[in-house]
């Protein structure tokens, strides 16, 4: 509120921020944004990693950050929602390690075609989330 920004506000560019994302996925451009070999290049033309995030914006991301605000805002004073939301929070962080660490044998597994179809499956999934969340957003927008 400190910037004069509403939940609904947030609720809709949250959406948006996330649709987008999803759209990426499910036509699989984010795929096709850096190639293995633009990858190499730009590591070895920065010598820091640092420089080049690989799962950050993702992880950590606009839609990550807003999903966290819209969860802390929905949960106000109460604690036991509070402790809830953090606890889910640490889970999922917990999940998204093992995740990572085994994402080479799941790729090994599932090759190059089961990655694409799950990518998309799991993009039509987000995108519908994030087009309830924007929903959402207008419909309280609207109301208010």
């Amino acid at each position: 509120r400190a910037l004069g920004i509403g939940l609904p506000a947030m609720k809709v560019a949250g959406g948006i921020l996330l649709f987008l994302t999803a759209a990426d996925m499910v036509t699989a451009r984010g795929a096709l944004r850096a190639t293995p070999e633009e990858t190499e290049a730009a590591t070895r033309t920065n010598e820091d990693i640092s420089v080049f995030p690989l799962a950050i914006p993702l992880l950590a991301g606009p839609g990550a950050m807003t999903t966290m605000i819209l969860l802390r805002s929905s949960a106000g004073a109460d604690v036991w929602r509070v402790v809830a939301i953090e606890v889910a929070l640490a889970a999922a962080l917990g999940v998204t390690m093992v995740a990572l660490l085994l994402a080479g044998q799941v790729k090994r597994l599932l090759g190059v075609t089961g990655s694409h179809v799950v990518g998309r499956v799991l993009g039509v999934l987000l995108a519908a989330l994030a087009a309830q969340i924007a929903i959402d957003g207008l419909l309280e927008a609207i109301r208010a």
